[in-house]
């Protein structure tokens, strides 16, 4: 049993800022208001924790090499402010997807101590394009309702990414969408009216949005237009790399509740060098990670430079944490984490006036810093 605990200062809570006492154990008990949140004064800042759904590794190793890999990477995000994730795979032959499933499976089950909480799994391939196949291997194939609910009974799929103009894929999105599954598209060819169809069909969202997808061409409009002008919810990822920041922008205006993803990289958190992702090897140099042949393959990125990036170009820190927290608790229907409430999860993140981490909690429980 977590013992009751206190934080004091300035408190991003459901409703806005509150200066005063947070009181917690496993949940937020009580909001005690001090003094008024107008005033100066740079005390620590409270924010729900980071909930990262497009992760692949970090600490050198990756989510497809099953076994104990999925609490390496819980641990080493958690140390960043994230207090929940969904563990994320790449397009693979079935059995090497098997291995990965079997591993995020007792991670899902039970959290360790130290780690964030595992929320279950994005299948981000092998479902996609090979004409847009980014940093996945060429193993794709189409969908089917039977492997889906295969794989699914190893270990529960939250969000699936998925090509539409692909075979049956747009007939089997409401079937999908019934077993829990939030349908997101990316990885795809297709054109504007494949995205305005599959969102439609019951489609929830974009997967990385701008990379990995045909673009806004004014006269051949694609995915990422269709997202741009239909989505309440779409993933991006904010390391000011692999989306200019004039896209960012656009983005921020046209899709409500845009949120943000790491799709970090086992690299995430190493020197420079070489690291796997799935059957590939990628090499990290200078914050990226690329192929071989030089294009962007996943992140280093962590969540708590997420928020200062998007401080960065002009956000305040609600409205980039609300794109950190809310919107995807939001997004996989959870009511109770990504925001600073009595009766939530005290999944917090304590940072300073510089937006440097300083604690962390998960469910009560605080995370060892470096």
């Amino acid at each position: 049993m977590t013992a009751t605990r206190t934080l004091q200062g300035r408190i991003l809570t459901a409703d806005g800022w509150m200066r005063g006492t947070l009181e917690f154990d496993q949940r937020v008990r009580a909001l005690h208001p001090g003094a008024d949140a107008d005033d100066g004064g740079d005390e620590t800042l409270i924010l729900p924790g980071f909930i990262d759904l497009h992760v692949h590794g970090g600490d050198g190793v990756d989510i497809m090499q099953g076994g104990d890999a999925a609490r390496t990477v819980a641990r080493a995000h958690a140390r960043h402010g994230t207090t929940a994730m969904l563990g994320t795979t790449m397009t693979a032959h079935e059995d090497d997807i098997v291995r990965a499933l079997e591993g995020l499976a007792p991670a899902i089950a039970e959290r360790a101590p130290g780690m964030a909480r595992m929320l279950g799994v994005h299948l981000e391939g092998p479902y996609i394009s090979i004409e847009r196949l980014g940093a996945q291997p060429p193993l794709v194939v189409e969908a089917t309702l039977e492997q889906v609910r295969r794989l699914h009974a190893l270990a529960p799929i939250r969000v699936l990414t998925l090509a539409p103009e692909i075979g049956e894929h747009r007939a089997l999105i409401p079937q999908l969408a019934a077993l829990g599954i939030r349908v997101q598209l990316g990885h795809s060819a297709g054109g504007y009216e494949d995205g305005v169809a599959a969102l439609e069909a019951g489609a929830a969202g974009f997967t990385h949005l701008f990379n990995g997808m045909t673009g806004v061409d004014h006269y051949h409009p694609g995915i990422a237009t269709a997202a741009l002008a239909h989505a309440e919810y779409a993933e991006l990822i904010p390391d000011l790399k692999h989306v200019h920041p004039g896209a960012i922008r656009t983005a921020l205006r046209a899709i409500p509740r845009l949120y943000c993803v790491t799709d970090a990289t086992a690299a995430t958190g190493m020197p420079d060098g070489e690291y796997a992702l799935g059957s590939q090897r990628v090499f990290k140099c200078l914050g990226c990670v690329r192929l071989a042949a030089g294009s962007l393959a996943g992140s280093a990125l962590t969540m708590d430079q997420a928020l200062r990036n998007l401080v960065s170009l002009g956000l305040d820190v609600a409205d980039a944490s609300n794109r950190l927290s809310r919107y995807p608790a939001d997004y996989l229907g959870l009511s109770d984490r990504g925001r600073v409430q009595a009766g939530a999860h005290a999944d917090l993140v304590v940072l300073d006036a510089r937006l440097q981490v300083r604690q962390v909690f998960v469910e009560g429980d605080e995370i060892p810093l470096p």
